[in-house]
């Protein structure tokens, strides 16, 4: 039954994407608002899809946490679900991409039309600058800059391996960071087919105020992410053992034991 769910829902997901984007075309006229409200239409369409067909529920907490504007959002990425998923929480937002995404036909034509900041991972320290005069501009907007600090997706459970790049940004761009905490990939894993129930949660996380020395802003976010993240996952291990089965490695025996006592 969990595989028929499954493949189920990823035949659903990629119609769904393709309905959404072909008879979304008219907001590449209508510039990068509508564009992003049609972003969110696709994942609200999405949760649907996950609650009714594989019986994954969302739950977003720490929403007050989001009241900044101009913005840094440093999200833990574990699966394709949040590369989505948390649009649905802000109103103006950038993500900052693989250059390589824009060349999916269609798709990169949404990305590159609403501002995405694509950058050409080949060539680093031009990507870099480049980085950081697109997203100060965005940040100057108003706009949140989603960045994934990791670069990459990572196991739930998998060690952090965190990049420079996300300090480097918010040193240079003044702005105010919010960490976030998820625990998706127990659910909806890196490079899996499987979608498993429950509830996957997405926690935002007190934010950390701009202009701290980079090194001690780097030591805060990784600390606030790993340590929320890892009491999500066992949060959700506690509720359905079966979950481990998508971890790369169990959590730390005292976030089992927080868990249970909450």
């Amino acid at each position: 039954m969990l595989f028929l769910r499954s493949l189920l829902f990823n035949i659903a997901f990629y119609v769904n994407l393709t309905i959404v984007m072909v008879f979304g075309l008219p907001t590449m006229l209508s510039g990068r608002a509508a564009i992003l409200d049609l972003a969110r239409v696709w994942a609200r369409r999405t949760f649907w899809l996950l609650d009714k067909i594989c019986g994954i529920k969302v739950e977003f907490r720490g929403v007050e946490h989001l009241s900044q504007t101009g913005c840094i959002i440093a999200a833990k990425h574990q699966s394709t679900w949040e590369t989505f998923a948390l649009t649905t929480q802000v109103h103006d937002f950038t993500f900052i991409l693989k250059l390589e995404l824009t060349k999916i036909p269609l798709f990169g034509q949404y990305l590159v039309r609403s501002n995405q900041i694509a950058i050409d991972r080949a060539s680093r320290g031009a990507a870099l600058k480049d980085l950081v005069e697109q997203a100060g501009a965005a940040i100057a907007e108003g706009r949140a800059i989603f960045i994934f600090p990791e670069g990459t997706r990572r196991a739930a459970g998998a060690p952090p391996a965190y990049k420079s790049g996300v300090a480097h940004l918010y040193g240079a761009t003044h702005a105010p960071c919010v960490p976030v905490a998820l625990n998706s990939g127990l659910f909806w894993p890196r490079g899996g087919f499987l979608r498993r129930p429950g509830t996957i949660v997405v926690e935002y996380l007190p934010v950390i105020e701009a202009n701290l020395p980079k090194a001690e802003f780097a030591r805060i976010l990784q600390e606030r992410i790993e340590t929320a993240t890892n009491r999500l996952i066992a949060e959700a291990l506690a509720k359905d053992p079966s979950l481990a089965v998508n971890l790369e490695k169990l959590p730390r025996k005292t976030d089992l034991e927080t868990a249970k006592a909450d």
